[in-house]
């Protein structure tokens, strides 16, 4: 029995170190991105995922955590760049890193010659990917699983620092997903074209950035209102953020 526990508390805390934005963000994302696409971008990414929507796809590759067939995955969806230090410089996981697998996912869809089940599969990675990318902890600089061993009460209930930056905010606002799409500030065209311009590494640098803020938490522990009141702006940005960065790559890939 008690291995059974220990085995159920360590499945909980590698799902909750993987998932990003929670459901609702990344449909969010998904929306963005396919709000931006030319209308002849957008019919060839439709026909690839078999006329399902990004938003409908965005979660796909969370859910497949379930699955023992993807269990090479797990470690896609985040890095670690130590303080002072580039992704460059930094140790590399074996096993690969999100920096790693969004260049190779997007040269790979690129050079075309994919079978229609594998370009499916490899454009639902990049998808959820890019979503990911854009949570600050999904790309972290110290040894505590993207602030999942940080815990934190979220109005009185128990949580830690990654869930909240997942889902608790986005959920407390009690917006659907398409909702929470049309509340965002639209960017100008100047600026599209500035974020698209951007590399993988320079959007490293972005999420980075993020941390200072993520990590400035009162003593107690205790998040609320506050919290949210000085983070959610951040969290639409960054919503933002990857639904154009992503509306980027796919007319690269397809356009």
């Amino acid at each position: 029995m008690k291995k059974f526990i220990v085995a159920c508390l360590s499945l909980t805390i590698l799902s909750q170190s993987a998932f990003a934005w929670g459901v609702t963000g990344h449909r969010v994302v998904g929306l963005v991105a396919q709000k931006h696409l030319k209308k002849s971008v957008n019919r060839k990414v439709n026909a690839v995922l078999g006329q399902n929507s990004l938003a409908e796809v965005s979660n796909w590759m969370d859910d497949i955590k379930s699955d023992t067939l993807y269990n090479h995955t797990h470690d896609w969806h985040w890095v670690t760049i130590p303080q002072g230090q580039t992704y460059e410089q930094s140790k590399k996981n074996p096993k690969g890193d999100i920096v790693m697998k969004i260049n190779e996912l997007v040269a790979t869809l690129k050079a075309g010659n994919l079978q229609p089940a594998q370009e499916e599969e490899y454009l639902k990675y990049l998808v959820h990917l890019v979503g990911d990318f854009h949570q600050p902890l999904h790309v972290g600089d110290r040894d505590d699983q993207g602030g999942n061993r940080v815990r934190v009460t979220w109005f009185g209930e128990n949580s830690n620092l990654h869930r909240v930056w997942d889902s608790d905010m986005i959920e407390h606002k009690n917006l659907s997903y398409s909702d929470l799409a049309g509340f965002l500030d639209e960017p100008s065209k100047a600026q599209i074209k500035q974020w698209q311009a951007m590399s993988t590494l320079d959007w490293a640098a972005v999420s980075q950035s993020h941390l200072p803020q993520v990590y400035t938490l009162p003593a107690d522990g205790k998040l609320g209102y506050r919290y949210s009141y000085l983070n959610f702006n951040t969290v639409q940005t960054c919503l933002m953020q990857a639904g154009i960065h992503l509306a980027g790559l796919l007319e690269e890939i397809y356009g």
